[in-house]
Parts: structure tokens; C-alpha cells; sequence
């Protein structure tokens, strides 16, 4: 339970992190660029659900390249 409530807290905050990169005067980005990341991140979270119903699916690391 511990661990959990950590790692989710973690994973919560660095989400929040990357709000930061919306600063479109800070950073330069493409509409494309959000369905990668959006879509990556939807992926990821559908895939660590379904651990939880036994099912195991390993994707790799994101790239916008």
C-alpha cells in the first residue's frame, strides 16, 4: 500500500510536470506532437491496468522521433 500510494503520487506530479511544456513561448511543439504524447502516456496507463487483471504488455520507451 505504501509503495503504491508513492508511485502513484511520483507518476501524479511528473503528469503535472509535463503541463509545463504547454508554454508554447517556452517550448515548441506540434499539434502531432500532443496525440504522440497523449496518446503514449493513454497506452501506457491501459496497459499497466490490465496487469491488474493479469494480463502482461510491455510497449518500450516514448519518442517523439
Amino acid at each position: 500500500m505504501r509503495i503504491a500510494e508513492a508511485r502513484t503520487n511520483k507518476a501524479a506530479e511528473m503528469i503535472r510536470l509535463l503541463g509545463n511544456c504547454a508554454n508554447k513561448s517556452a517550448y515548441d511543439y506540434t499539434e502531432d506532437d500532443i496525440k504522440k504524447i497523449f496518446g503514449y502516456l493513454e497506452k501506457e496507463l491501459k496497459n499497466v491496468r490490465s496487469k491488474y487483471s493479469g494480463i502482461d504488455s510491455d510497449e518500450g520507451k516514448f519518442t517523439l522521433r
